[in-house]
């Protein structure tokens, strides 16, 4: 047996190659393509990106011809370099520069020498290229903005790099990419498929016709629309009514997970992000270290919830029977919850229930109940993360997957974030109350806000809020009509919703509803600390409120942070109504409101910690302004949201 095996598998072997040399060789051309190489060019036919559209079926983003100059660095000959140089109003260090990259990208592979000439540049070119060999023009097409808002929501589409190409060989150098926001998250969607012509050439390096008949040619085919869950309109009336402010809106529709608007300020014109300008422009919103404006607050900032985190723990308390709609707890104006430890309160004090301390806001109500739940345990690990479990079913202190490249997590703190930081110490329900009012270590993006709330007006569920609403000729992903059920029973949602509903009627938003819808809210105002000089300094509060309407069949869930903003029914609160009222109604009545918030502004709040004052609201801005100063921060984190840490028992 053992003398018939080997000769056996080098038989199989030797017949297997045999096999294989003959399909390459005879039936498979593609590697005599690549070995051809030298006397084939390759010619790319770009396709033009997917449109995009608002729900509604509004055009957001179009596109526009663009222009790139190509070379091949081996087939450049004879070139007069003061005429060319000269035709493209470029300087010979440019042209020398230029011609280095490309030859290290390589001497016989085609690279973009100048991109996106404009149809001017492009016709004064076309009239002499023939003269220019190694040089031809690459037509593309590059985005055009419909509308100057939402920046944030499209994202931008740029030149792929080295890494990018080495990574996916879709790419080679010179094509496009879609970074950030929606032309990131769908870009194989939207970028369409390239298509190729292989063109045979002579031994003087001419073309002399189509490769093998066009046997190796592809067509390109269009990438496809997509229709955007966003309304147009309510997000750029969201972006105006945040001009010189900081802080981020999130709207969703409850019963569809669909985000209606996504906005987060300081912005900018996405049109500044097109053409020769890009990178000069580019480079001026990146270094903007002060008021970043390619940082997605809405999805990015992590910040304490502050009182909208009382709903939670008023839902958990109920849940775990450790109060009921009934239980009475005395406000007197604050909460003593340890020797010299007091926590103020700003309600009217007295004799507390669950419906009056939500629309009250009490804090000792609530920071009660929190501590009744960790104490039903016989120990306050298993408590705590009793109630940590209970949150992560709200998509808190998780990534919720939505259908956009960039977000955080938040930060909702179990057993192994107390036994760490309070290793060797006996923690306990007292040690972390502050966690019952939204402060302590409890961190929430808006997206993860405004998301709670869409689950407190679903009674109990959601679905992953997603922004993208139809892709042309293709089903949407099951895991955005895949419902999640939260582990707190239908009922307490009632009790809850009760009380945010007098939150306007009698409590902390009184003077801002508006007529003829039912809203319920919660307003919040979240302590704020940053590092001022290597010292950790209390700076003004942060506004927030959430809420949704109609209190009944509610169609839409929102979240607003203005950060410095003061009190949740300053700032917060009358863009929470306005924006309701924009939505369900098209319109707004409430002009005292929206005077109001139109006229504020924070920018001399923001500017207390700069060397120099700077306006940061970048909304209409059209063209780079060569000559704007970025001022420079004192110090690195001025804008770092620093946990407020509980006092150690």
């Amino acid at each position: 047996m053992r003398k018939v095996l080997l000769p056996t598998i080098i038989f199989i072997a030797t017949i297997l190659l045999v096999i294989r040399l003959f399909y390459l060789q005879v039936i498979d051309d593609s590697l005599k393509l690549k070995s051809d190489n030298n006397a084939i060019k390759i010619k790319y036919d770009y396709p033009e990106r997917g449109y995009i559209y608002d729900r509604f079926g509004k055009l957001l983003v179009a596109n526009q011809p663009s222009y790139d100059i190509m070379v091949i660095p081996k087939d450049v000959k004879d070139l007069d370099t003061t005429e060319f140089c000269a035709l493209l109003k470029i300087t010979k260090d440019d042209f020398l520069k230029k011609m280095a990259k490309a030859k290290v990208y390589s001497p016989r592979l085609p690279s973009v020498f100048l991109a996106q000439l404009n149809k001017k540049e492009y016709a004064a070119f076309q009239e002499v290229q023939r003269i220019f060999t190694g040089f031809y023009i690459q037509k593309r097409s590059l985005r055009d903005y419909q509308v100057p808002y939402g920046a944030n929501v499209f994202g931008f589409i740029t030149q792929v790099n080295d890494k990018i190409i080495e990574k996916n060989k879709y790419y080679n150098s010179g094509d496009l990419i879609g970074r950030q926001g929606v032309e990131e998250s769908y870009e194989e969607i939207l970028r369409g498929i390239k298509g190729v012509k292989y063109i045979q050439k002579d031994k003087y390096n001419r073309e002399i016709a189509s490769y093998k008949e066009g046997k190796f040619d592809t067509i390109a085919l269009q990438g496809k629309d997509i229709n955007l869950s966003i309304d147009a309109e309510l997000q750029k009336y969201g972006e105006e009514l945040m001009v010189n402010k900081r802080g981020g809106i999130v709207a969703i529709e409850p019963k569809t997970g669909e985000i209606l608007a996504l906005v987060t300020a300081p912005s900018y014109d996405p049109a500044i992000l097109v053409g020769r300008q890009r990178s000069k422009n580019y480079t001026m919103l990146y270094h903007d270290s002060i008021a970043k404006p390619l940082y997605d607050r809405g999805l990015l900032a992590q910040y304490p919830p502050g009182s909208p985190f009382k709903i939670m723990t008023g839902l958990i308390a109920l849940q775990e029977k450790a109060i009921d709609e009934n239980t009475t707890v005395v406000c007197n104006h604050g909460f003593s919850f340890a020797p010299g430890r007091f926590m103020r309160c700003h309600c009217h004090g007295g004799a507390m229930q669950l419906h009056r301390g939500i629309y009250e806001s009490c804090n000792t109500f609530f920071s009660t109940s929190y501590m009744r739940t960790l104490d039903k345990f016989a120990d306050p690990s298993i408590g705590v993360d009793v109630w940590s479990k209970h949150l992560k079913t709200f998509g808190l202190g998780q990534f919720m997957g939505y259908d956009l490249p960039t977000g955080r997590k938040g930060n909702i703190p179990t057993s192994k974030t107390y036994n760490k930081v309070y290793k060797g110490w006996r923690w306990s329900s007292k040690t972390i109350v502050s966690n019952a009012i939204g402060q302590g270590e409890v961190l929430m993006t808006p997206m993860q806000l405004a998301n709670m709330m869409a689950t407190v007006a679903n009674r109990g569920y959601y679905f992953t809020p997603h922004i993208v609403r139809r892709i042309k000729g293709q089903i949407i992903d099951k895991k955005f009509t895949t419902k999640h059920i939260a582990t707190i029973d239908k009922g307490h949602f009632e009790t809850m919703i009760s009380g945010l509903f007098d939150v306007y009627n009698f409590g902390t938003a009184h003077g801002l509803n508006v007529p003829g819808i039912d809203i319920c809210g919660k307003t919040g105002t979240a302590e704020n600390f940053a590092k001022v000089d290597g010292k950790r300094v209390q700076l003004k509060d942060h506004s927030i409120f959430v809420a949704f309407a109609p209190k009944d069949n509610p169609k839409i869930a929102i979240a607003i942070l203005v950060e410095n903003g003061g009190f949740g029914a300053t700032i917060a609160g009358p863009i929470a109504s306005l924006m309701i009222e924009k939505y369900i109604k098209r319109k707004i009545t409430r002009k005292d409101l929206e005077t109001r918030i139109l006229a504020k502004d924070l920018q001399p709040e923001y500017n207390r910690f700069i060397a120099k004052p700077v306006k940061d609201t970048l909304i209409n801005t059209k063209v780079a302004n060569p000559d704007k100063e970025i001022a420079k921060p004192i110090v690195k984190d001025t804008s770092e949201i620093k946990k407020s840490l509980a006092p150690k028992p």
